[in-house]
């Protein structure tokens, strides 16, 4: 078995590949749904919009419970600690995806205008609030999450839900809604034809245009907001113990790992060039390469926040001492181990599969399609 230490690393970017892998297969899903009321102008058009994603959304989803489960089970400081603070936050993420599903199977039901009308807006509220909430709750990981810890390791969340959107957490969460927006737009870009097709580029260039310059205002808002470091030693092997360490915080040291690591600012480019060569490509139509770049810029944008905070995980505003990091928020040895190794046989078959589903459901989604299949289409 690998030792101790590799095993937090490993798992430290398995969470990492989960959430990036949620990001784009279950993003553009989302991303489509929040584009649905504004690309769709008929009925029609509107279920040629859905059904480029109606036969896979559910499956993405599962990148979204793996990557809970991840937390869960790899990090289970974090995971109580999370929802325990972002509580309010997270029953508004699951009470905006409720709209999907029963959207996804009961809009095209009843021929009423309201009724269709309704589910489509739901839709858009099951695509666009996640991302806004995901990207709020980055942008309060970067600033401290006011918690700490009594005797018992019990996490005490000492803030409210609306400390939660200040500014820059905003500011985080426009970013992250239009990342996902501008991957769904690439999608739709792909999937579709004509005046849907035009509108889906206009609505994916515009996104990556307010994601970059969201993302590099961003950037320079964090050289002013204090960081976290550990002044104590730590000793990777060691059991967890998330109050056994000195934490302080001071200016600039989120940028600590970027001097020490320069290869590192790739991320960040990656994330601007990306965004910025999808709407290119996808003015001169070449859909495809432009969702790979979308799917690229996402990975610099997630891995940016990431490398940014390594090694911490949830800092402490209120505790700095307790604030969670890699080391000392993880499960035990032997269980990261078997996760491991689990995911090493399973996450191979995950993929295999998705790919095949798409290779299946591949091609363009028309309005003469929806219309020959008016009973089976979404």
């Amino acid at each position: 078995m690998l030792d101790y230490p590799t095993l937090k690393i490993i798992w430290w970017l398995l969470v990492g590949v989960l959430l990036i892998g949620f990001a784009i297969m279950d993003g553009h899903d989302m991303g489509v749904g929040t584009l649905l009321p504004f690309v769709g102008r008929s009925d029609v058009e509107r279920r040629v919009v859905i059904n480029t994603v109606g036969p896979h959304w559910d499956g993405n989803q599962v990148w979204f419970i793996t990557g809970g489960g991840a937390i869960f089970a790899a990090w289970p400081l974090v995971y109580a600690t999370a929802f325990s603070g972002f509580y309010w936050a997270m029953l508004a993420v699951l009470w905006a995806l409720f709209f999907r599903p029963v959207g996804f199977d009961y809009r095209s039901k009843i021929h009423n205008a309201t009724w269709r009308s309704v589910w489509d807006w739901g839709l858009f509220v099951g695509g666009f609030v996640p991302p806004v909430i995901f990207g709020v709750a980055f942008g309060n990981l970067l600033q401290g999450v006011p918690f700490g810890f009594d005797a018992y390791l019990i996490s005490t969340y000492t803030g409210s839900f609306w400390q939660l959107l200040n500014p820059f957490a905003l500011l985080a969460g426009v970013v992250s809604s239009a990342m996902i927006t501008m991957h769904g737009g690439t999608y739709l870009a792909h999937r579709t034809e004509g005046r849907v097709q035009s509108r889906a580029i206009t609505g994916a260039s515009w996104a990556a245009v307010v994601m970059v310059l969201g993302f590099v205002g961003a950037g320079i808002w964090l050289q002013a907001i204090d960081g976290y470091r550990i002044t104590s030693l730590v000793d990777p092997a060691a059991l967890p113990d998330p109050m056994g360490k000195s934490v302080v915080r001071e200016a600039g040291a989120w940028m600590a790992n970027y001097a020490a690591q320069p290869l590192l600012w790739s991320l960040p480019a990656m994330g601007v060039a990306g965004a910025l060569l999808a709407a290119l490509f996808l003015r001169v139509r070449r859909t495809l390469t432009a969702f790979v770049c979308s799917a690229l810029s996402m990975v610099g944008v997630i891995g940016t926040a990431g490398a940014s905070m390594f090694p911490f995980v949830m800092p402490s505003s209120s505790m700095p001492n307790a604030s969670l990091t890699v080391w000392d928020s993880v499960s035990s040895h032997l269980t990261l181990g078997i996760m491991f190794w689990a995911t090493v046989i399973f996450m191979p078959l995950i993929v295999l599969y998705t790919g095949w589903a798409y290779r299946v459901m591949r091609g363009k989604v028309t309005e003469a399609y929806i219309r020959e299949n008016d009973h089976a289409a979404y």
